[in-house]
């Protein structure tokens, strides 16, 4: 994905000490870690620097020892990641992702791609830089988004190279590149394989994110990429782009594969079958930021927008997925925010967030958590709740309260900074919201909500005091889905110390940032109206 047409939608711009439109005075990127040859396009085939760092492996779901900094959702260590690209090989699931310093003084300009691989999504081993970056006379100075396949007796990785300097040469500012590895390890960029966009067609600088696949029944490669028509309402001309091929070396670009006049662009696109379904994925971020999907029996549409689109909210993107032919899950990223302030504006890349895609009987998705993250949560208590407001009784367990008219809540005492919450809950017909409270203060007058609102049909992030009281919860922080009284409703939240995830009904997910109040007590709550909680638990590591 392009980071500065992001940072625009989502007013994170102000994040980036230098521009990211090559103007002012650049910095050299002299401090990256190994050598980078300058070639040009024209060059012969690239080898990236040999390099033999001893695999790293990392438990993120352990407590910070000396000198240690542990996550339970992954980010490289003095560093942030981004576009997360899957691919199951190995007998693990290998993820590369963009790796971003935040640090130009230090590290210089650029993206490279690095890799981890995992089998459980609780333990991850770090294998280093796969591609380096360019130089700034070079297309690839920031190694954007892509994919990875086996094919061809050869472990391939196509990827958008971005330059920012090439558009004030007159120089397109995005090509899709190519290199390939025959371990994984040590992988040789082919500079020469680059094509452009075709310039009677699509945008010269928005050719990016290419997704590659194998289409049998036409005896070739296919590869989506998101690109831009050249008229049409600016920031509705994005669509999927089709190129095809019958080697991996030479690709024909042809007619629009999706292209439904509703968005600015449809960045790293993903397209797979799960039952007798195929899917189309993208993310875009034209009034929300989201990954969308499309469904439909065959596999290039025409494609079906199911009811709800999306998988997740503002604080989760650029989502691609992988399989290891028995399930299928979700590798997406939660965003820092900007000076670690719950109403800064979201950033570029932060941490991993993966979930588990399930298929409906309609053939509509939904994602849950990953059953072995659920399982690393060995240590579960039932909690004594203690009323806090309203009439609350607490009896075998079961917690209800009747706050019909005002607002009732039980606490369950400090909440630990890396934790799993699980409980069922069932509310009356007339009760307008109810949910969990998190790092509550003494007086309950500040906390988190992780709220349900059956009158809106709505699950909200919210939190008080919050910044703006003319908003009803944090924008940018909801999911739409029906929710019906005197039903049990499933709730699970993840934490880790800044950075959560909310489930509901193991149909959608939510993530959040945490940071103005890092401690406090957790608790339920409900207002104006009556609420049930059954199988309460909180499970720490």
């Amino acid at each position: 994905m392009q980071r500065r047409k992001f940072l625009q939608a989502a007013t994170m711009l102000p994040f980036f000490p230098h521009p990211l439109s090559g103007q002012g005075s650049p910095r050299q990127t002299d401090a990256r870690p190994g050598p980078v040859p300058g070639l040009d396009n024209e060059s012969p085939d690239r080898q990236t620097p040999d390099r033999q760092p001893p695999d790293r492996q990392t438990d993120h779901l352990q407590s910070a020892g000396v000198g240690e900094s542990r996550d339970f959702f992954y980010k490289p260590d003095g560093a942030w990641a981004a576009d997360f690209i899957p691919l199951y090989a190995d007998g693990e699931f290998q993820l590369f992702f963009l790796l971003d310093w935040r640090d130009t003084e230090k590290h210089g300009e650029g993206t490279p791609w690095y890799r981890i691989s995992t089998k459980d999504f609780v333990h991850f081993t770090e294998h280093g830089e796969m591609l380096p970056r360019g130089t700034k006379e070079e297309q690839d100075l920031f190694v954007f988004t892509g994919s990875a396949i086996k094919a061809e007796g050869k472990y391939h990785i196509f990827y958008t190279g971005h330059n920012p300097y090439l558009a004030d040469r007159g120089k397109p500012m995005e090509g899709i590149m190519h290199a390939v590895s025959d371990d994984m390890q040590q992988w040789r960029k082919l500079p020469a394989q680059t094509f452009f966009s075709p310039a009677d067609k699509y945008e010269a600088n928005d050719w990016r994110d290419p997704f590659v696949f194998r289409n049998e029944a036409a005896g070739e490669y296919n590869m989506l990429v998101a690109a831009r028509f050249k008229e049409g309402i600016p920031r509705r001309r994005g669509l999927t782009a089709l190129c095809a091929s019958k080697d991996l070396e030479h690709w024909e670009v042809r007619d629009p594969f999706y292209s439904p006049g509703l968005f600015y662009t449809h960045e790293c696109p993903d397209h797979f079958k799960m039952g007798d379904w195929y899917y189309l994925l993208f993310s875009e971020f034209t009034d929300r930021v989201r990954t969308r999907y499309r469904m439909s029996r065959s596999p290039k549409g025409p494609w079906i927008i199911p009811k709800r689109d999306d998988f997740d909210g503002h604080a989760y993107y650029a989502a691609k997925s992988a399989s290891d032919g028995h399930q299928r899950f979700l590798f997406g990223w939660n965003p820092t925010r900007e000076g670690g302030k719950d109403n800064g504006g979201w950033n570029w890349g932060g941490s991993l967030v993966v979930h588990e895609i399930l298929q409906e009987a309609d053939g509509e998705l939904s994602v849950r958590p990953p059953g072995t993250v659920k399982a690393a949560f060995q240590n579960t208590i039932h909690p004594d709740f203690k009323p806090a407001g309203g009439p609350v009784r607490v009896e075998n367990g079961t917690v209800t309260i009747r706050s019909a008219g005002t607002f009732g809540a039980a606490i369950a005492g400090k909440m630990p900074p890396i934790c799993r919450i699980n409980t069922t809950l069932e509310f009356g017909k007339d009760t307008p919201e109810c949910g969990l409270m998190l790092r509550v203060s003494d007086d309950l007058d500040t906390a988190y909500y992780i709220r349900l609102e059956p009158a809106n049909n709505r699950f909200v992030f919210d939190k008080w005091p919050r910044d703006r009281a003319d908003v009803p919860y944090m924008v940018e922080l909801s999911r739409d889905i029906v929710l019906k009284p005197d039903t049990p409703h499933h709730l699970q939240v993840f934490i880790d110390g800044n950075k959560g995830v909310a489930y509901l009904d193991d149909k959608i997910a939510m993530n959040f940032r945490i940071y103005d109040s890092p401690e406090g007590d957790w608790g339920i709550f409900a207002s104006l109206g009556t609420a049930t909680f059954k199988n309460t638990t909180l499970s720490t590591l």
